[in-house]
């Protein structure tokens, strides 16, 4: 962590002259992009709109906001259930969303595509298929007293509570990377850390409170050379920039519609297409079946059989327009963009009095997520403070409660980018520190 205790006061704040710029950066036009958001025309309490809380949930672009309507007023059906044009047209609708977010991540065949209602669900979808018994059960989904589960200490609370549960429910031993103090994950012990009793690594790609982006290399060879499985939690990565499943090498990944300009209510799971067939179902329903006798069911292949009853329809097609927006843009267009804009905020947050950043204190390895503490104001009072200046964050532990305390903090404040963001933003935010030390003195 970064923590400062001299400098210019924010009341002397300066706006930078701009970003720094890249030879080899893609074309990136903020303005242009911002028009396709209505929301950030908005006014609060006088002040223009200033989103800074895209790691909770992403603002929608009017192209998406226009599909969400168009299929509601003119294709509105149920899918895979009829033989009518309306199911027909959105049963279409669907598989194409499906076919299109494959081709984002880079999934071999849309068929390794599972709908979820959010990443919270992929992941205990994955957890719930360890620790079933029976002969029939594939052994690397066979969980019990000796078998080891390994995280990190800085996931989110939807990659420790389900293999919390997981290990309750198997006498499985969960365990876990530790983070250093510059925020990095500390992978010193990896080779004692994974072995041979361990069934699966599951950790996030790139964290939702201190921005660290992990490695993965490292930990995929060794898990794979011990027997394991590999998933990450990509739902702050799979917005922000290029995510390739094939390239990354893992098993398993999941990620969230909400944060990527999608809808609400749409996640994925993206696993392997031959461990996503070993795998039990995980709810029990409509369409998830192959044959139903009242002796007992069989199961319809993946992806159908993890999408048991009415699936979010309208989301995943919302998604699937995202998708198309996103990659109009360039993900590493984005990702160069996100990458200026935090240099940008890291460079002013420094200054700030007073200001602790946890986290990489550089733009290197990190994403556009920055979490702070103010000496002596909590951050409900800097959340409230700011928002009357119109400038929106997100205050508390943000659903990674061990890391806040591996910190030693409750809470943070936390100011999150996207491609929407500018840099009169940043200065915004920074002007609003400023109000809270002297409101606070």
């Amino acid at each position: 962590m970064t923590e400062v205790t001299s400098g210019p006061r924010t009341s002397g704040w300066q706006p930078r002259s701009g970003m720094p710029q890249y030879a080899d950066r893609p074309r990136f036009d903020v303005e242009k992009v911002r028009a396709d958001f209505p929301i950030l025309s908005r006014e609060i309490d006088g002040h223009p709109l200033v989103y800074l809380d895209s790691a909770n949930t992403s603002q929608k672009p009017r192209p998406v906001l226009d599909t969400l309507t168009s299929f509601y007023e003119g294709h509105n059906a149920n899918v895979a259930r009829a033989v009518h044009t309306l199911g027909t047209e959105a049963t279409e609708a669907y598989e194409g969303a499906r076919a299109k977010i494959a081709r984002f991540v880079g999934a071999n065949a849309p068929g390794e595509i599972v709908f979820t209602k959010n990443s919270s669900e992929a992941m205990n979808l994955v957890a719930y298929s360890f620790g079933h018994q029976g002969a029939d059960v594939d052994p690397r989904f066979r969980l019990g007293p000796g078998d080891e589960v390994v995280i990190s200490e800085m996931e989110h609370h939807s990659n420790i509570v389900p293999w919390q549960l997981l290990c309750q429910r198997t006498g499985a031993t969960l365990r876990w990377f530790g983070i250093t103090d510059e925020g990095r994950l500390d992978t010193s012990a990896l080779d004692e850390l994974v072995n041979e009793r361990t069934k699966i690594v599951s950790y996030v790609l790139q964290s939702n409170i201190l921005g660290t982006i992990n490695p993965t290399s490292a930990i995929v060879a060794r898990a794979h050379e011990v027997g394991a499985l590999v998933m990450l939690d990509a739902s702050q990565a799979v917005p922000h920039g290029p995510v390739d499943v094939v390239d990354l090498g893992v098993d398993f990944l999941a990620f969230t519609g909400h944060k990527m300009c999608g809808p609400t209510g749409i996640g994925v799971l993206w696993g392997r297409a031959e461990l996503l067939d070993a795998m039990p179902p995980f709810l029990g329903g409509g369409e998830m079946i192959e044959t139903v006798r009242m002796e007992g069911s069989t199961f319809a292949p993946a992806p159908a059989r993890f999408e048991a009853g009415t699936p979010p329809i309208a989301q995943a097609v919302g998604l699937g327009a995202a998708v198309d927006y996103l990659t109009s843009l360039g993900m590493d267009a984005v990702r160069w963009h996100e990458k200026e804009i935090t240099a940008y905020a890291l460079d002013a947050l420094t200054e700030i009095p007073g200001l602790t950043i946890f986290g990489p204190a550089v733009p290197v390895g990190r994403g556009g997520t920055i979490s702070f503490a103010l000496d002596g104001v909590h951050p409900h009072d800097v959340g409230q403070v700011l928002d009357a200046e119109g400038v929106a964050v997100r205050v508390g532990h943000g659903c990674a409660r061990p890391t806040c305390a591996r910190f030693g903090v409750p809470a943070v404040t936390r100011a999150s980018f996207y491609l929407y963001t500018t840099t009169e933003e940043i200065d915004a935010l920074v002007r609003g520190i400023g109000s809270v030390r002297k409101l606070f003195g």
